[in-house]
């Protein structure tokens, strides 16, 4: 039996293969990407077809030696990274690495696809291995290039006429200008006050209930002041109420599709509170593997990138003999349900499922971290629930009339549960009405009026940009969590008290900019007509060469013409009290602040802030005293202002120096348990004297637990160490490695 290499990207899903395969198979993994763009440089030769540099990535020279070493002695060579574009051009990567090597060249490699890392699906992969798909990797390769020459190309103008650090992207700066439009929407939102009339009847039997006003003088309620409802209620008062109409209909409740990532990711956050980028990551655990006692390593879900609703038959009858069996067969619709996916998805893998509906999250509980059994439950009952019968609902409506105004009550009566008996989108919140009949008389309790106003457009939340994105067609699945941190990350927005986006100021600066000097990059349609042209790639139906060509044509002069007359301020309305120039927005490296554009002959600054109308405010000179508490020695933190812009610095200067930048906050909670045995601590971000970043636990001194790297809500699949960290390079790649330094586990967002 000639010895065969099984390579994937993956150390966990290394220990769940091994499980599926005969002694004659070596699998090992090479922790993600082994080449990639130089970093420091653009890498694509721009006038040589734009061909890419790839180099191999810093710390991949030994994987790839042992790679080629253990490739010599193999008679069969199977690459098995994830089944999508980026694990196509891991695989290609590794491919043109091996046939560098003696021998090697005339050996079989073959490109292997697991959907799901099951025995079955493991043994019918290898039984038939593909070759390398050619057009999904340059579709990789001109989505790797388009965004190097957009990062790589105007980042370094946002240094030089802004702020250092800073960054754009060829599609984090649409979403972030969605979020700063979104923003400009709440601002200049009026509030339109208007009414509600209630009415608390009760009928004969003392039973108590109210209806609201839906009609008067034959035309649809509309009340805008206290005036029209004081007028209706004069008029009817003395009328008395009786029933007029009582009209009951059934009506079906379909059941939700299973999942596509993009509605994980949104029901992920509304259910569960998790962010894009850990429902990834708890996702990418559970497609590897998790161990389960005498099941050894096991993969709990199909691949977790998709936006099709595609379900194999094999997998609907699984679901259908369990929805049989648990819940009896009035659960089980006479044909399985059927979901037609978007508008252009590529339908490349399954919904996201559970391998086998027979591993229920009940039996996982033992096995599993708190996030990891939730998730998973969210998936499964989803799966299956989209596999049920519809819900029957009874809805019932019932119209009172008082002389010239018709009251309204509706509601409705769960008549069968269907698939709401294992899976709610929402609170299904029934409401029981009495027993009324036609021409009953009813008898008038109080009248209810209710003032309101109406209210803004919400600021965007994951679930809400993600689902946003996903309509526009701008980004992919598997891109989406990537685009939400970076924006957080590089501090274009924060999250207000209640988890959403909201824009900073260097934000709009930025936004404003790229708009006024990039607007193609920063157009809708543009960027969505750039994701169907890569689809078009992989689909082998356009040239990568061809569409990178023509999008530079027009970039380049934007390009050409920014580095000439992009400024690196934002104008105002104001004007300045010193010299009566106009005011312009500039940044500094204590934040944001206002100058006079006659600089350097008028040296007018001052701080700003904007108010509900998104109008700038000049701040007075006086310190302002902040609920920030220094870090440092405890004193309350004021905001100061100096030749770079507003800042925060500690009341207790000159004793305690301590100052940083104004958007920054001074302990950030993560949430995450403290890892030492027995503490009921948190980790929370802290500074040192020099401003270097840090995470501790909260219960210091009592607790004097600390580490460097970001940390990740996690315990190590290889070792059991709790925490794991969070590795961000200056690439974009995201890694998470465990804290243990004897421990090489190490995977790539």
């Amino acid at each position: 039996m000639g010895k065969k290499l099984l390579i994937v990207e993956s150390p966990t899903k290394t220990r769940t293969l091994k499980r599926y395969l005969g002694p004659e198979f070596q699998v090992m993994a090479t922790l993600g990407h082994v080449k990639d763009l130089p970093e420091g440089r653009l890498g694509v030769d721009i006038n040589n077809g734009f061909t890419p540099e790839y180099v191999t990535i810093k710390g991949k020279e030994k994987i790839l030696r042992e790679l080629k070493k253990t490739a010599k002695n193999a008679d069969e060579i199977y690459l098995g990274p994830d089944p999508d574009r980026e694990g196509e051009a891991i695989a290609w990567h590794v491919a043109e690495e091996l046939k560098k090597v003696k021998g090697v060249k005339r050996k079989k490699i073959y490109r292997v696809l697991f959907n799901e890392i099951t025995k079955k699906a493991v043994k019918e992969a290898l039984s038939s291995p593909q070759q390398l798909n050619k057009d999904r990797v340059e579709s990789q390769v001109a989505r790797r290039i388009l965004d190097r020459l957009v990062g790589y190309q105007i980042s370094p103008l946002l240094w030089k006429k802004v702020k250092p650090g800073l960054s754009a992207g060829r599609v984090q700066s649409v979403a972030l200008k969605m979020i700063c439009e979104r923003e400009k929407e709440i601002f200049s939102f009026e509030p339109e006050e208007y009414w509600t009339l209630e009415v608390l009847l009760k009928d004969e039997k003392g039973n108590a209930f109210k209806a609201r006003l839906f009609k008067y003088k034959g035309k649809k309620a509309e009340l805008k002041n206290k005036e029209q409802v004081d007028q209706i209620i004069s008029d009817i008062k003395d009328k008395g109420f009786e029933i007029v109409s009582v009209t009951k209909r059934k009506k079906k409740k379909n059941p939700p599709p299973p999942f596509t990532t993009s509605l994980m990711q949104q029901e992920a956050y509304k259910k569960l509170g998790f962010s894009a980028k850990k429902t990834m990551l708890i996702a990418q655990n559970l497609y590897e593997g998790i161990e389960l006692g005498e099941m050894g390593q096991t993969g709990l879900i199909t691949y977790m990138r998709t936006d099709s609703f595609r379900i194999s038959d094999e997998a609907i009858k699984m679901a259908r003999d369990y929805v049989l069996k648990r819940f009896g067969k009035e659960y089980v619709p006479e044909t399985p349900n059927t979901y037609k996916s978007r508008k252009g998805a590529q339908e490349a893998h399954e919904a996201i499922r559970p391998t086998m509906v027979d591993i229920e999250p009940d039996k996982l509980t033992k096995y599993l971290n708190k996030d990891q059994l939730a998730l998973y439950s969210l998936i499964w009952k989803r799966f299956l629930a989209s596999q049920m019968s519809p819900a029957i609902m009874e809805q019932t409506q019932i119209d009172i009339k008082s002389g010239d105004a018709i009251f309204r009550i509706t509601g409705s009566v769960l008549v069968f549960d269907g698939y709401i008996v294992l899976y709610k989108e929402e609170d299904e919140k029934e409401q029981m009405l009495p027993d009324l009949k036609k021409g009953q008389r009813l008898n008038l309790i109080q009248f209810e009026p209710s003032q309101h106003f109406t209210q803004p457009p919400s600021r965007y939340t994951d679930a809400t940009l993600i689902k946003d994105l996903e309509k526009h067609e701008i980004g992919r699945p598997s891109t989406y969590a990537t685009i939400l941190e970076t924006i957080n990350n590089r501090e274009y927005v924060i999250r207000d008290e209640k988890k959403r986006f909201r824009p900073t100021e260097l934000g709009f600066l930025v936004t404003e900019i790229l708009q006024k000097n990039f607007p193609d990059i920063l157009d809708m349609g543009f960027t969505a007509k750039m994701e169907a042209n890569l689809d078009k790639i992989e689909q082998g139906k356009a040239k990568w060469n061809e569409v990178i060509r023509r999008f530079y044509k027009s970039f380049s002069e934007e390009l050409k013409k920014a580095e000439k007359e992009m400024k690196g301020e934002l104008p105002t309305n104001l004007s300045c009290p010193e010299c009566g120039g106009k005011l312009v927005i500039k940044s500094g490296k204590n934040g944001l602040f206002l100058s006079c554009s006659n600089f350097p002959d008028c040296r007018y600054t001052a701080n700003f802030h904007r108010n509900e109308k998104g109008e700038i405010i000049i701040d007075e000179g006086k310190e302002e005293i902040t609920d920030e508490v220094c870090e440092l020695c405890g004193r309350p933190m004021v905001i100061k202002r100096g030749k770079y812009g507003p800042f925060l610095a500690c009341s207790g200067y000159p004793e305690c120096k301590n100052t940083r930048n104004l958007e920054e906050k001074k302990v950030l909670d993560t949430g995450i348990s403290c890892p030492e045995e027995g503490c009921t601590g948190t980790l929370v971000e802290r500074m040192t004297r020099k401003g270097k970043r840090f995470y501790a636990c909260s219960r210091y001194p009592d607790c004097k637990f600390a580490m460097w790297d970001e940390p990740f809500d996690g315990t190590c699949p290889e070792c059991g160490t709790k925490v794991l960290r969070i590795r961000r390079y200056k690439s974009g790649d995201v890694v998470i490695l465990c804290r243990n330094k004897d421990c090489n586990y190490k995977i790539k967002e």
